[in-house]
């Protein structure tokens, strides 16, 4: 009996790809990241934000600072990531980097806490950090992947992954919310006398939650997940300067880059298609305050995609195994510009919260899928080179979609209109999606590799 049910174990953890402890540790810093996305970047901070740190300020120009903070935070991980990714990757300290970028960004989140009435720059500060601790330890956690996961477990595990950052994430967003809304919970003050201290107790709080709850869950994967071998190519010595080879490689990465033709066209393809999710994310909450639904809906409606999207990116993750991850995506692309579509017409709450599910159903599952199609096709020695590079792909197409968003509520007078150009971004990503040569990509990463060993 007990072997029995050991075998339905480990069948059912093969099934969702986490059948060894190295990948089920992995995908945990996924459920230990995902909160900080989703408390700080989605649903309480931003309000924090413009309401406290920005009292002194109108909504607008407190929401003006917000969006310069997410692009000074980009910036920054645009200029460091592919220069960190080559010293990584030389160096064999992609856990170092991690560990060194989740530190900034735990201590930053766990300082939002001392944020105060009218501390703009303080909180802009502290945001810049939360966000660069969070994109940048991504990088080199997005890094290990393609070195604990094989060519037919490398989807699943990336699919798991984000199902497993969804229940994460929604869990500590789901329990936040609760005493925010009713501090008594937590034994706080609550009632007309309260001070403007205790007044924003329970929300800071939560921000001290998710920097403890982010550092405790990233212990397994420090643990249990093996350092890559260092890689040095055979021009260079094992006491070269790490950020001399950086330059180097980048350069001859950014010279080679039509040897990894597939690899590039897939990122690119990314870059714009990833464009119109992060437009749809970031633009969700002020399109249904546009059309007037109420702030404890559009709360509901942020949890209701994160729990929906749990059992879809396992789906995915399944779909990729019968279809390839490149058809999957494609699927998933099209089901966006549904929604755009869908969109447009919806007028009342309970067409929202359809809206919400609708997104959850491929979110998840479309980013993950696009991580694992591009770590299939890069080789394993330049990994944190190669999503150095990625994570600065992915930064850039987060920044042309809610411009044109913007332009086009100019020209048509409403987000009802912009909803329906951001469909561009589907098409046109899709379209170079589609051209991309799956195998021969795996083939050129394989090869490069082999070249490396001498094989």
């Amino acid at each position: 009996m007990a072997d029995a049910r050991t075998g339905s174990r480990k069948g059912w953890l093969n099934a969702l790809g986490l059948h060894r402890s190295e990948l089920r540790a992995w995908a945990m810093y996924d459920w230990a990241v995902s909160s900080m996305q989703t408390v700080i970047t989605t649903a309480v901070f931003p309000i924090y934000f413009i309401q406290v740190a920005g009292a002194d300020r109108t909504p607008e120009a407190a929401t003006q600072s917000l969006g310069y903070a997410n692009t000074v935070a980009a910036i920054v991980i645009a200029l460091l990531a592919p220069i960190l990714g080559a010293v990584a990757d030389f160096k064999a300290a992609k856990k170092r980097f991690l560990f060194a970028f989740m530190l900034i960004g735990v201590v930053a989140t766990a300082g939002m806490f001392f944020i105060d009435r009218g501390e703009l720059l303080f909180a802009s500060a502290m945001f810049v950090l939360s966000i660069a601790g969070a994109t940048g330890s991504m990088t080199f956690y997005e890094a290990l992947l393609p070195h604990i996961a094989t060519e037919e477990e490398i989807d699943r595990v990336s699919t798991a992954a984000y199902a497993i950052g969804y229940i994460g994430g929604g869990l500590l967003l789901a329990i936040n919310l609760a005493w925010i809304s009713n501090p008594a919970l937590l034994g706080l003050p609550t009632g007309d006398g309260v001070t403007p201290d205790q007044a924003t107790l329970p929300a800071r709080l939560a921000f001290v939650s998710v920097g403890v709850w982010w550092l405790l869950f990233s212990i397994p994967l420090f643990r249990t997940v093996p350092e890559p071998p260092r890689s040095v190519e055979s021009d260079e010595g094992s006491t070269a300067n790490p950020f001399a080879v950086a330059f180097s490689r980048l350069g001859e990465t950014l010279r080679e880059m039509r040897l990894y033709k597939q690899a590039f066209l897939a990122m690119l393809a990314f870059t714009i298609y990833n464009d119109g999710i992060q437009t749809i994310v970031k633009m969700a909450t002020a399109f249904g305050a546009e059309i007037g639904i109420e702030r404890p809906a559009l709360i509901k409606a942020i949890l209701l995609v994160q729990f929906v999207g749990i059992p879809f990116a396992f789906a995915f993750g399944t779909l990729a195994g019968k279809l390839g991850a490149k058809l999957s995506i494609l699927f998933g692309l099209v089901v966006y510009t549904g929604i755009c579509i869908y969109a447009y017409g919806i007028h009342t709450e309970r067409e929202f919260y359809i809206l919400a599910v609708l997104v959850g159903l491929v979110q998840g599952g479309t980013q993950a899928l696009s991580r694992s199609l591009f770590a299939s096709m890069v080789p394993k020695h330049k990994s944190g080179e190669f999503f150095g590079f990625y994570s600065v792909f992915e930064k850039f197409g987060g920044i042309l979609g809610p411009l044109v968003f913007a332009i086009a509520i100019g020209q048509t007078g409403s987000s009802r209109g912009a909803i329906l150009w951001v469909i561009a971004f589907f098409v046109i990503g899709g379209a170079i999606l589609a051209t991309v040569n799956v195998k021969e990509g795996e083939r050129a990463a394989r090869d490069a590799d082999a070249n490396l060993r001498g094989v």
